[in-house]
């Protein structure tokens, strides 16, 4: 009868311990139980927007819609991520060839490259950024 009641203790013990292996970095046990937090990499520097804007044009804009008197915003890093955003906006021209206007786009950045385009809403801040022709 020791023997088993020694097993069980032992099992549980082996349990008890063997869960403290996937305490996170938040769990209330000592610093050398738990797992360490990912370390977050640091942030980009800002990008040249003029720069990446101009060689990569056709990503923000169809060729067809020929873009005219370009224009961009300073970059904002964003909010969740490690990328930046800005705005840009050109005068363009429809598929049938009618003026479209000034059209505003908010582009996301990361490493150097134009990684996502959407239309301005008006919740975006891209009504009072200040521009600069590229």
């Amino acid at each position: 009868m020791l023997r088993i009641v020694a097993r069980v203790a032992m099992l549980a013990g082996t349990l008890a311990l063997g869960g403290c292996g996937f305490a996170d970095s938040r769990a209330p046990v000592p610093d050398f139980m738990r797992l360490k937090e990912a370390e977050q990499p640091p942030p980009e520097p800002p990008p040249d927007v003029k720069r990446v804007v101009r060689e990569q044009i056709e990503v923000v804009f169809l060729n067809t819609s020929y873009p005219r008197e370009v224009q961009v915003a300073l970059p904002h890093h964003e909010v969740r991520g490690s990328g930046w955003t800005a705005c840009v906006r050109a005068q363009l021209t429809s598929a049938t060839g009618s003026a479209l206007g000034t059209q505003t786009y908010v582009v996301t950045i990361s490493g150097g490259k134009i990684v996502d385009r959407r239309r301005a809403e008006a919740d975006d801040i891209c009504g009072s950024e200040a521009y600069e022709p590229i």
